[in-house]
């Protein structure tokens, strides 16, 4: 296996060197629009299989150009989901299959955005599957840990717990704390700002998929782990997307946990614009005004060494188990952000975000996961991976409720 990540910030850079630990690839060809930020991650991982590289992430025919000078067989996108489509187009005009933590953006209806789908979260993805399986090629859509694993507990729940499900709730929340900052978002305020400020979707068996405002139906959900109650709200996010195509339940939700001053932080940026990708010109440059935020806050990569806390990441099932009696369970994995530092050098959010993907290569590189077309981790057999994650010494928990 020969492996192309497309971006060497946070995700990317922990996912290099998680996979310096392992033997399953030949070739990390590790890429950034800044090389100097490759370069860095690269000579973090102590590793000859490593090579560093420049990319444009926008710019298809440049990731194309990449995997056919490195001879790459799988591509890996970490960059944020505005890039999705070129490196996914990429990734396909030069043949080789392709992993991703995020999917290609949704555009709101038109006319009714908070009740109704307008494009959603990877249709432009889907709608090339056929493509990609007439060309034999794999890709593997949101394998990061939401989505990704949170799906993969789906798919465990419906094939060992239940034999059918009501709610498969994906909840998400933490103890974390960032000392020195007001306001210091985790993981890339981009996505987060996209993601909790789209209109929401939930998926229900009868109703087909639809929306709702954000941050609506707040509800108190105990996390493990030390963490306890957190209020969630209703987020947009690829698992309520993805989850049905796979996984038989009357309904699916996204919930994340978010806290009040977080919501409060992000009210006020829609109400200033800020949260806008639109240029604006401010004398004579021309800026997008949610860049300027990610610009002025921290990069969540340097947060490790201020951070304290645990992050949970989880899904939620309620049904009826194999016995035929009422179940609930929260399926979830924990990790502390003192283990992920002091291990691997990387704050906890983004090693339990890249840890997956490279589960998932690995997967694919002694073909025990094999497919064709666009899929996502929904799409096979969740139990290897649930043991991969074992083995890479961060397990997961399954919490009867």
């Amino acid at each position: 296996m020969r492996v192309l990540a497309v971006g060497a910030g946070g995700v990317g850079s922990a996912a290099a060197v998680i996979a310096a630990r392992r033997d399953f690839f030949d070739l990390f060809v590790l890429a950034d629009y800044d090389l100097s930020r490759a370069a860095k991650a690269v000579a973090a991982t102590f590793d000859p299989r490593f090579v560093a590289a420049k990319v444009d992430a926008s710019n298809a025919d440049a990731v194309a150009a990449l995997c056919l000078e490195h001879g790459i067989t799988h591509v890996f996108n970490a960059v944020d989901p505005r890039f999705v489509l070129p490196v996914f187009e990429g990734a396909y005009a030069a043949g080789a299959h392709y992993l991703d933590m995020a999917m290609s953006l949704s555009r709101p209806h038109p006319t009714d955005p908070y009740r109704l789908c307008g494009v959603k979260l990877g249709d432009e993805q889907f709608d090339a599957s056929d493509s990609w399986r007439e060309s034999g090629l794999l890709a593997l859509v949101g394998i990061g840990v939401e989505p990704g694993l949170s799906d993969i507990f789906a798919r465990y729940a419906a094939d060992h717990l239940f034999t059918e499900i009501d709610e498969i709730g994906v909840r998400d929340g933490s103890n974390l704390v960032v000392e020195g900052y007001d306001f210091a978002p985790s993981f890339s305020v981009w996505t987060t700002i996209e993601e909790c400020l789209n209109p929401p979707v939930v998926y229900e068996r009868e109703r087909g998929w639809y929306t709702m405002s954000p941050f609506a139906e707040p509800e108190i959900f105990e996390f493990p782990g030390g963490i306890g109650p957190v209020e969630c709200v209703h987020v947009e996010h690829e698992e309520v997307l993805l989850i049905p195509r796979w996984v038989e339940a009357r309904k699916v939700t996204f919930k994340y946990g978010l806290g009040s001053e977080f919501i409060d932080v992000l009210k006020t940026l829609r109400k200033l614009g800020l949260d806008r990708t639109e240029k604006v010109r401010v004398g004579d440059a021309e800026v997008s005004p949610r860049d300027v935020v990610a610009g002025v806050l921290p990069d969540p990569a340097t947060l490790g060494s201020k951070m304290t806390g645990v992050t949970c990441a989880g899904t939620w099932v309620t049904g009826t188990g194999k016995d035929g009696r009422p179940r609930e369970v929260y399926l979830h994995h924990l990790v502390d952000n003192e283990w992920s530092m002091r291990e691997y050098g990387a704050q906890a959010v983004v090693w339990q975000t890249a840890v997956n993907p490279v589960i998932a290569l690995e997967l694919l590189a002694v073909g025990t996961w094999q497919g064709a077309g666009v899929l996502g981790a929904e799409a096979f057999d969740p139990v290897p991976f649930l043991d991969k994650l074992v083995e890479f010494g961060s397990p997961w928990a399954l919490q009867e409720r």
